[in-house]
C-alpha cells in the first residue's frame, strides 16, 4: 500500500482562497522532455476570505522542477513539498513569477501537459493544472488567461481568441475568467476541418475540428453535431456562444470522453471521429451527445462553474440533463428515455447498492477523480429532471434564466442552484435538497385498494441506511400515474403525484371499474418501484399502456419475472411474455427503434441485483443459461415473423445515421440476432459480405460469432481494419463480449498478447478489460480467472495511469452479493493490489472503500 494514508477533504471545511488571481500570463517553450513554463500571476487580497490576507501563500504543484521564483521582480526561495510550495507574501497586491520545467513525454498519467503520438495536449480537470505550473488549483479561483506558445509545430492552440499566430509561435487571450481546470493547450501536426456558425445576435463564429492527417474524412458529422448543439442551446435555453472561435481537437490517448475547456474542447478520438464505414449508429448517437454535452458546458460549467469539487454535480448533472433533452429532440424521446434508464439502472443503481455509494453531493473525498461517477452524472441529471417535473416547463425556464443572469462569472453551489427555483416559484425546496445529501436508491412500495368506484394507491418509501446516510429521511418523489381500463383505454391520463411523506395515499374517484395502474410513467423518479402485478396485468399494460416507457417496462418486468423463475426452478419461459412480445414487435405502427428495445432482455447484472434483493445468492452461470434459453425461446416463438421483420427494415437509401434509418437497422439487426439461432448464422454471413457500413458489418459479425461461424470473419475483419485504431478497439472488445463464460478470461488474456494491444492507451485497455468486467458470467466465472487477470493488469497499469486503474476497480464493487467462494476470490485480488508499494491515491481509495464495505 502507499506509504502515507490519503488525506480526506471535507465539504464542511471549505474556506475561500485568501487571494484572487486578477490575471494569468503563461509562456510555454515546448520540448518533449524539458518544456519550460513561465508564469506571471497578479494576486490581490480576496475580500470574501474570512481570514483576510495571510502572511504565507500555498500554491499547488506536482512533479515540477522549479527554475526560479520571484515576487514583484525580486527572487524568492519557497519551501517545496511533493504537493506544492509555500512562500511568504506581502499583505497587499503582488505579482508572482515562476519558471518550471516539466516532462510531457513521460507523463503517462495523461493529466496536465502530456504527449499523444507526437502531439502535445492537456487534461487539467480535476487537478491536472498543478502538474503544469504552481497555482492555486481549485475551481473557485477564476482569472483571465493570456498564453504564449513557442514550439516547432504547425498548429499551436490555447483557450479563447488568437492574438498572434506565426511559424512556431502563437499568442492567445481568453477574456472570460475561468478556473485552471479549464485551461487547455494543444500543439502538433494537425489538419482543421472548418465551418461557420452565425449566432442569433449576428456574431460569426469560426468552427474548427482538428484531427491527425488521415482522419479528415471522419469530421463532417461532428461538425454538424456542433452546429446543431449551438442552435439548440439558443432555441431552448437562450444561450449564445461568446467567442470568435470554437475549436475541437481529437486525441487518441485520453482518460475520458471529452473535456469542455473554454473555446478549446479536447476529445477522445472515439467521441468525435465518425464515418459510415468505421462507426456504428450507436457511435454516431454517442458522438452527437458528447459534442452537445461539452458545448453546453460553455454556460453550465464554464461561464458558471463550481465553487468546489463537492459541487461537481452542479455542472455535470445539469449538463447531462441538457444533453439528454437535446438527444430526445434530435432523435426519439421514448427511445432516449428508455436508454437513459437502462444505463442508470445498470451503472448508478449498482453504485448505490455497493461500497462505492455516495450522495449526489458528497460530504468528503480523498481523490476527486474517483467521484466522476454515475451518481454525479446520471443521478445528478435525474434530480434535475424531477425538479423540472415538479415546477413545470415554464417555471423551469424562468429559473434557468435567473440562474444564468445571477451567477454568470460565479463559482456556484447547489444552494445557489436551488435558490433560483425558490425565488422563481415560491416553493420551499429544503426537503427536495435531500436528493443531494442522501446516498442510495429509494424503494417505493405500492398498495392498491378498490372500493365503490374509488382506487386508492398507498405509497411507502424506504431508503436503506448507508455509510454516508445513517438516518435517511423521506424525500420528495414525483410519481407520474395513469390508469388503463379493462378495454385498454386510458381512464385517467397522467397525473404527477407529489410524495413527501414516508407513507402517503392518493385516491382516484368516479371510476366504473377497477383499472390497472400505470405508475412511475416516464420513470419520473430514480427509485425502485415495488408494484405487485399479476402476469395478466403486466401483459395488459404491455398491450395497451399509452406511456411508452411504462409499456416497455411492463414487457421488461414480464421478462425479468420469467427469467427469475427459470433461474430458480428451471421452468420454461413465460408464455404470456412471449405472446405480448410478439404483439408489440409485429405492430408496424410502432417506432422500429422502440420495437428493437422491446426485444431486449434485462442484463445479467440486473438479474443478479434482483436475485440479491429478493434474498437469493446470484449464480452468474445460471443467469447466463437462463438468458440464453430465453433468447432461443424468442427465436422459436417469433420464427414466422423474423424474416419478414428483417426484410421489411432493410435500408435501401444512401446511408444516414439519423433516427429513422438507425431505428430500421436496429430492428433488422435484432431480428438477425435471433434468426442466427435458427439458421446457423447463414444470413449473418450474407449480411457481413454485403455490408457497406459498420453497423451492418459489426452486427453481422457478432451474430456469426454467436452462431459459431464467425472465426473466418474475425480474421477478415482484422485484416481489413488493422490500420484503423478505433475500429480495432471494436475488434478487441467484440471477442471478449461474445466469448463463452468459461473462455472469457482466456480470450482477454490472449488478446493482451496481440501485437496491437497497447495497454497504455485507455481506449484499448478498456476495450479488453472493460469488456471482460461487463461479461457477467465470464468475469464472475467460478474459476476466479477473470478476477486474477484483471488484478494483475491493474497492478501493472496503476503506476502508469492511476485514473484508468481506479475506475476499472469498480468491477469488484458488487462482491458482497455473490457466494462465499466468489467473495473470497475477489477479496484476495483486492487485497493483493492494496499490498503493492507506492499504490496511487486514486486506486488506494477505491479499493479500500470496496474492501471495507
Amino acid at each position: 500500500m502507499s506509504d502515507a494514508a490519503p488525506e480526506t477533504i471535507y465539504l464542511s471545511d471549505y474556506t475561500a482562497f485568501p487571494w484572487t488571481a486578477k490575471s494569468v500570463d503563461l509562456h510555454f517553450t515546448l520540448d518533449p522532455h524539458a518544456t519550460r513554463v513561465r508564469s506571471c500571476i497578479r494576486f490581490e487580497p480576496n475580500p470574501a476570505s474570512p481570514n483576510g490576507p495571510e502572511s504565507e501563500m500555498f500554491l499547488h504543484g506536482e512533479k515540477l522542477k522549479l527554475i526560479h521564483a520571484k515576487i514583484d521582480g525580486a527572487p524568492v526561495t519557497p519551501t517545496l513539498t511533493n504537493e506544492g510550495l509555500t512562500i511568504a507574501v506581502p499583505s497587499g497586491s503582488f505579482t508572482w513569477e515562476a519558471e518550471v520545467e516539466i516532462d510531457p513525454a513521460n507523463n503517462t498519467a495523461l493529466e496536465g501537459l502530456y504527449m499523444s503520438g507526437g502531439m502535445y495536449c492537456t487534461q487539467c480537470e480535476a487537478e491536472g493544472f498543478r502538474k503544469i505550473t504552481y497555482y492555486p488549483d481549485r475551481p473557485d479561483v477564476m482569472s483571465v488567461f493570456s498564453v504564449t506558445i513557442d514550439g516547432p509545430h504547425p498548429v499551436l492552440l490555447s483557450n479563447g481568441n488568437p492574438v498572434v499566430t506565426s511559424d512556431n509561435h502563437a499568442q492567445w487571450h481568453d477574456p472570460w475568467p475561468k478556473p485552471a481546470y479549464l485551461f487547455a493547450l494543444v500543439a502538433g501536426d494537425l489538419i482543421a476541418h472548418s465551418g461557420q456558425f452565425t449566432t442569433r445576435s449576428g456574431r460569426d463564429v469560426t468552427l474548427n475540428l482538428y484531427v491527425r492527417p488521415g482522419d479528415e474524412g471522419k469530421c463532417a458529422f461532428g461538425m454538424q453535431a456542433l452546429k446543431d448543439s449551438m442552435k439548440w442551446d439558443e432555441d431552448v435555453y437562450g444561450r449564445e456562444y461568446d467567442l470568435d472561435l470554437f475549436n475541437i481537437v481529437a486525441v487518441d490517448d485520453f482518460n475520458m470522453g471529452a473535456m469542455e475547456n473554454k473555446g478549446l474542447n479536447i476529445f477522445n478520438s472515439s467521441a468525435v471521429l465518425a464515418s459510415q464505414e468505421t462507426s456504428t449508429d450507436l457511435n454516431f448517437e454517442r458522438i452527437e451527445a458528447i459534442i452537445a454535452h461539452e458545448y453546453f458546458h460553455n454556460w453550465t460549467g464554464n461561464r458558471i462553474t463550481c465553487r468546489d469539487w463537492f459541487q461537481l454535480c452542479l455542472k455535470e448533472g445539469l449538463t447531462v440533463f441538457r444533453d439528454s433533452q437535446f438527444t430526445a429532440d434530435m432523435r426519439s424521446e421514448p427511445v432516449k428515455r428508455i436508454g437513459d434508464v437502462i444505463d442508470l439502472r445498470g451503472r448508478q443503481f449498482a453504485e448505490d447498492q455497493g461500497p462505492l455509494a455516495h450522495p449526489v453531493r458528497p460530504e468528503s473525498f480523498q481523490e476527486i477523480n474517483n467521484f466522476y461517477t454515475a451518481t454525479i452524472y446520471e443521478k445528478g441529471a435525474e434530480v434535475i429532471r424531477m425538479l423540472k417535473t415538479l415546477v413545470g416547463d415554464q417555471a423551469y425556464r424562468e429559473a434557468l434564466d435567473l440562474y444564468f443572469e445571477r451567477h454568470d462569472g460565479d463559482a456556484a453551489t447547489i444552494e445557489d442552484w436551488l435558490q433560483v427555483f425558490e425565488d422563481t416559484t415560491g416553493r420551499d425546496l429544503s426537503q427536495f435538497k435531500r436528493w443531494y445529501s442522501q446516498a442510495g436508491t429509494p424503494r417505493v412500495a405500492v398498495n392498491e385498494a378498490w372500493a365503490d368506484g374509488t382506487l386508492t394507491l398507498t405509497f411507502t418509501q424506504t431508503l436503506a441506511p448507508s455509510a454516508t446516510t445513517a438516518d435517511p429521511q423521506p424525500q420528495v418523489i414525483p410519481l407520474a400515474v395513469g390508469l388503463i381500463g379493462k378495454d385498454g383505454r386510458e381512464v385517467a391520463s397522467t397525473q404527477v403525484l407529489e410524495m413527501t411523506q414516508a407513507s402517503q395515499s392518493f385516491a382516484f374517484e368516479g371510476l366504473t371499474e377497477a383499472p390497472v395502474a400505470s405508475i412511475l410513467r416516464g420513470f419520473s423518479a430514480p427509485v425502485v418501484l415495488d408494484h405487485p402485478l399479476s402476469d395478466a396485468q403486466r401483459a395488459h399494460l404491455l398491450a395497451h399502456d399509452t406511456d411508452p416507457f411504462n409499456r416497455w417496462e411492463a414487457g421488461r418486468n414480464l421478462a425479468q419475472a420469467s427469467l427469475l423463475d427459470m433461474i430458480r426452478t428451471g421452468v420454461k419461459p413465460n408464455a404470456a411474455y412471449l405472446a405480448g412480445l410478439k404483439t408489440v414487435v409485429t405492430d408496424a405502427t410502432l417506432d422500429p427503434a422502440y420495437r428493437a428495445l422491446m426485444m431486449g432482455l434485462p442484463s445479467h447484472s440486473d438479474l443478479a441485483t434482483a436475485l440479491h434483493d429478493a434474498g437469493d445468492i446470484p449464480d452468474p452461470e445460471a443467469i447466463h443459461t437462463a438468458v440464453e434459453t430465453m433468447r432461443t425461446a424468442q427465436a422459436t416463438d417469433l420464427a414466422e415473423h423474423l424474416e419478414e421483420l428483417y426484410a421489411a427494415h432493410q435500408v435501401s437509401e444512401a446511408y444516414q445515421p439519423d433516427a429513422a434509418q438507425s431505428g430500421a437497422r436496429a430492428l433488422a439487426n435484432a431480428a438477425l440476432s435471433l434468426l442466427s439461432r435458427n439458421d446457423g448464422g447463414a444470413l449473418a454471413q450474407q449480411q457481413y459480405a454485403s455490408a457497406d457500413n459498420m453497423t451492418q458489418q459489426l452486427s453481422a459479425l457478432g451474430a456469426a460469432i454467436r452462431a459459431g461461424v464467425g472465426a473466418p470473419m474475425l480474421e477478415q475483419f482484422q485484416q481489413q481494419w488493422r490500420d484503423d485504431r478505433l475500429v480495432m478497439d471494436k475488434w478487441f472488445a467484440l471477442q471478449v463480449v461474445q466469448a463463452k463464460p468459461e473462455d472469457a478470461a482466456a480470450t482477454a488474456k490472449a488478446l493482451t498478447e496481440h501485437a496491437d494491444f497497447n495497454w497504455k492507451n485507455p481506449n484499448r485497455f478498456r476495450a479488453v478489460f472493460g469488456s471482460l468486467a461487463m461479461h457477467h458470467a465470464g468475469f464472475h466465472h467460478g474459476s476466479g480467472d477473470g478476477y486474477r487477470l484483471l488484478a494483475d493488469w491493474l497492478i501493472k497499469l496503476d503506476p502508469v495511469n492511476p485514473q484508468t486503474t481506479a475506475r476499472m476497480c469498480s468491477a469488484f464493487q458488487t462482491w458482497k452479493r455473490y457466494d462465499p467462494a466468489r467473495q473470497s476470490l475477489i477479496l484476495e485480488q483486492v487485497n493483493q493490489i492494496l499490498t503493492k508499494p507506492d499504490l496511487s491515491r486514486d486506486t488506494t481509495e477505491m479499493l479500500t472503500r470496496i474492501a471495507e464495505a
